[in-house]
């Protein structure tokens, strides 16, 4: 977490958080909201929602600030009410269902990625366009590192189902990096 010279330490923040200092609060909100901002977009894909999910995050943690205890990781923490924020956001608004199939997508032969071209940005994308309930579990899975039994018991699903997901959601992305690296080579032979 980056802190500005008024506040060097993750403490200092913390305990002029807790005092209710205005500047403090700034202060962790713009060297935050950026990182926070991303993440959230992961789970809900519109930016300005993303952001309203953000401020409503942050909100989160100026309430439940005084039941940090300073243990671990204070960025993690924050994180962690994120994510939380970010998964009610769907749940509220009904959109996190989980897909039952793939409309074919994962039986279909995946060609090996010999092509890197895409970047990370690239990458984060075609996360982006997956199916709402493949998208939540891959994010918490493999970005977040949560485990199968605590996303079951974040979104209210099996285990299995979460296991499910991720598999589904690994297969859609073999499936569209394979079709981008194909796009790739095309374009260079082509051009």
């Amino acid at each position: 977490m980056f802190l500005s010279k008024t506040f060097t330490k993750e403490p200092d923040i913390v305990k002029r958080c807790l005092r209710g200092d205005r500047k403090a609060q700034r202060e962790l909100y713009e060297a935050n909201a950026g990182k926070f901002h991303s993440l959230c977009i992961r789970y809900v894909k519109n930016s300005m929602v993303a952001e309203d999910v953000m401020i409503e995050g942050f909100m989160k943690i100026f309430e439940k600030l005084p039941q940090y205890e300073g243990k671990g990781n204070f960025e993690g923490w924050m994180r962690k009410i994120m994510v939380t924020q970010s998964l009610l956001y769907l749940r509220d608004n009904k959109n996190l269902l989980m897909e039952i199939n793939l409309d074919g997508q994962e039986n279909s032969p995946a060609m090996g990625v010999t092509d890197h071209d895409l970047n990370c940005q690239d990458l984060f994308q075609l996360i982006a366009e997956l199916p709402v309930g493949f998208r939540t579990v891959f994010n918490l899975y493999v970005i977040e590192g949560y485990s199968h039994r605590e996303i079951q018991d974040m979104l209210g699903i099996s285990e299995s189902t979460s296991k499910s997901q991720l598999s589904r959601a690994r297969a859609a992305l073999k499936n569209r990096l394979s079709k981008e690296s194909y796009q790739l080579k095309e374009t260079k032979n082509h051009g």
